[in-house]
């Protein structure tokens, strides 16, 4: 996951860039790449696909509006909060479908309360993979993966519609899949929450009990904290 912040006050992005951290913090979650920006230009310039962008609308050079706009122009799924104190560009805001219209001064429990509808959201986009074995290659839905396992240095990739030896490794999928859904419960095990059936201090249970994964105990608090926040987002 990576999150733009993108507003010409320095203070203003120091003080959203503490929120979000303690956020994912504060939930137990891996705390994702979070790049800031001064201006549109440099956004508009970054080709890295984004996930979650923090925008202010009055800023030098090309404004929110703009730049909202060829954002969702190059990614429908991208989710976009407007960061103003200009209420007045609301009905500009709304039409390429801001997600929220946050105001300043910055309200961090309002933010954290967004974020968690924002990860729903998230969680509920249709993420495509691409998928190389060593006789073809196709991309398959991230939420259609059950989990990923590497055993005797070779990497599975479980997905609902069969098994599929890839000829990347198991580090590449966890930047791959590193999704709010995702969890690596072992140094052998990237998981789909989405799919667990239960666990306990040893072990998860995947897929209605077809599939079963490692969990370290020094994990299981984390992924435990982590697995009830999923459920949460999930109602």
């Amino acid at each position: 996951m990576r999150i733009i912040i993108c507003d010409d006050e320095p203070e203003i992005t120091e003080q959203l860039y503490s929120i979000l951290l303690d956020f994912f913090q504060m939930n137990s979650l891996k705390t994702p790449e979070i790049i800031t920006y001064e201006c549109g230009e440099d956004l508009l310039s970054d080709t890295t696909p984004i996930d979650f962008v923090f925008l202010d609308i009055e800023m030098s050079g090309v404004n929110g509006i703009y730049v909202g706009n060829e954002l969702k122009r190059r990614n429908k799924d991208i989710i976009i909060f407007i960061v103003t104190s200009y209420s007045e560009y609301l009905d500009d805001a709304m039409k390429f479908h801001v997600f929220r219209y946050l105001s300043k001064p910055l309200d961090s429990v309002r933010i954290h309360r967004n974020l968690k509808d924002a990860l729903l959201v998230y969680n509920e986009t249709i993420h495509s993979v691409l998928i190389e074995t060593k006789t073809e290659s196709f991309t398959v839905s991230a939420s259609d993966i059950i989990y990923v396992e590497v055993m005797k240095h070779k990497v599975t990739i479980h997905t609902i519609n069969g098994d599929f030896i890839s000829t990347k490794t198991m580090n590449y999928w966890k930047q791959v899949l590193n999704y709010p859904s995702f969890f690596t419960s072992h140094k052998s095990f990237h998981i789909n929450m989405k799919y667990v059936t239960s666990f306990d201090h040893s072990v998860i249970h995947l897929y209605n009990n077809h599939f079963t994964a490692y969990l370290t105990r020094r994990n299981y608090s984390n992924f435990k904290d982590t697995y009830l926040l999923y459920l949460e987002s999930m109602r």
